[in-house]
């Protein structure tokens, strides 16, 4: 049975969807030794999955196009997504691969290893992109990342050009061969954090100054719209206006690992509902500081009422 629609204009996420599974170790093995984890959890990830997820909790239509495997991981995505808000109508199960898959280790001291198995995500092509393409009108806001094939990822933002459809283009994780230079017109926004703006421009921004010469430099490329997120020390937004800083909201921060993906959702939320820049950026920065509150990806994504009480706090 089909989720029923709302009448809402959807934001649509074209993008990953993986399983994560997580342990905790005192240590990080050496080759050839086993250890036994402290504990460990199976959760909802993808940076696709969790910026839909992020959107839904905070009252939106949100439709997501992918891919799973045909595996008991694809079922169990299927569920979790259900849970969320998101019907998984428009996930194609691709037989003979895997549901994307990220294993997570992370020590008595807070760091971490990640192996991840792209799977089906690698797959995503053009019979994916038609079925994305279909659910486009003028305005719509569009979410990318880059966990799917670049030549994918390109073809995917031509098609939303040319429904008059809005690309917010988040550049993680940024190609080893570098983000594709036509990329940068088609978009009508970027998000990257303090690596990946080093990696599209060379300079790596540490402070409001910094982050303003490096959406410069992303301006130059041809990116309309750049925001800059230097993590715990805020966010810089630039467009042809001007530009502004959201300094940090104070929150006791546990895990950063769905932070850039809420702040998405939180962002695409709050430009369909016609906030200007400014003040999409801040709701969207308030999404990322909640959501490093709690641990995992998807699950950490705050509600609107949160968000509402964090903003009117400051």
């Amino acid at each position: 049975m089909h989720a029923t629609r709302s009448n809402k204009t959807p934001i649509v996420v074209f993008g990953s969807v993986n399983i994560d599974l997580g342990a905790r170790l005192h240590h990080f093995p050496v080759p050839g030794e086993t250890l036994h984890a402290r504990d460990a959890g199976l959760g909802l990830g993808g940076k696709g999955a969790n910026q839909a997820v992020a959107a839904a909790r905070l009252g939106a239509d949100v439709r997501l196009v992918g891919r799973t495997g045909d595996d008991p991981l694809a079922d169990y995505a299927a569920a979790a997504l259900r849970r969320n808000g998101v019907a998984p109508d428009d996930l194609y199960r691709s037989a003979g691969d895997l549901t994307g898959l990220a294993m997570i280790c992370t020590d008595s001291a807070g760091e971490n290893t990640i192996v991840v198995v792209g799977g089906a995500n690698m797959h995503v092509d053009r019979a994916d992109i038609a079925r994305m393409a279909a659910l486009l009108a003028p305005g719509t806001i569009v979410l990318m990342q880059c966990e799917i094939p670049t030549d994918t990822l390109h073809a995917a933002a031509l098609a939303v050009e040319r429904a008059g459809a809005r690309l917010i283009l988040d550049p993680a994780p940024v190609p080893a061969e570098g983000l594709d230079a036509a990329l940068f017109p088609l978009a009508e926004l970027m998000t990257p954090n303090e690596t990946e703006t080093e990696r599209l421009t060379g300079l790596r921004p540490h402070d409001p100054d910094s982050a303003r010469r490096a959406a410069e430099r992303l301006h130059r490329l041809g990116l309309r719209r750049a925001i800059v997120k230097l993590g715990a020390r805020g966010v810089l937004y630039s467009d042809e206006s001007g530009h502004g800083f959201v300094p940090p909201f104070a929150v006791a921060a546990v895990d950063s690992t769905a932070a850039g993906d809420c702040f998405n959702g939180g962002l695409a939320v709050a430009l369909a509902a016609g906030m200007d820049l400014a003040r999409a950026t801040r709701f969207a920065a308030a999404c990322g500081a909640l959501a490093t509150t709690r641990r995992g990806a998807s699950d950490a994504a705050p509600t609107r009422p949160e968000i509402e009480r964090l903003l009117a706090s400051r």
